[in-house]
């Protein structure tokens, strides 16, 4: 089954969920900005996960760059 994650990148945390391609909720949680955190709480679907969306005004850049570089 696809997966798919949305991340909603605040100025010191984000709301990380997955779903899955019936839009169920697999993952939601809020946490700090801290990149290693973010992969680590991703790194269970990183196999399944068709793509990650960030939604942000500013300050995107270190995680978008963070995720791809993890192969996201």
């Amino acid at each position: 089954m696809k997966l798919y994650a949305g991340i909603d990148l605040h100025s010191n945390n984000s709301v990380v969920s997955v779903i899955d391609e019936t839009d169920h909720i697999l993952y939601e949680r809020r946490l700090d900005n801290n990149l290693e955190r973010i992969k680590h709480e991703l790194s269970p679907y990183q196999e399944r996960l068709e793509g990650v969306v960030v939604e942000s005004t500013f300050n995107w850049y270190w995680l978008v760059d963070g995720l791809m570089d993890a192969g996201y």
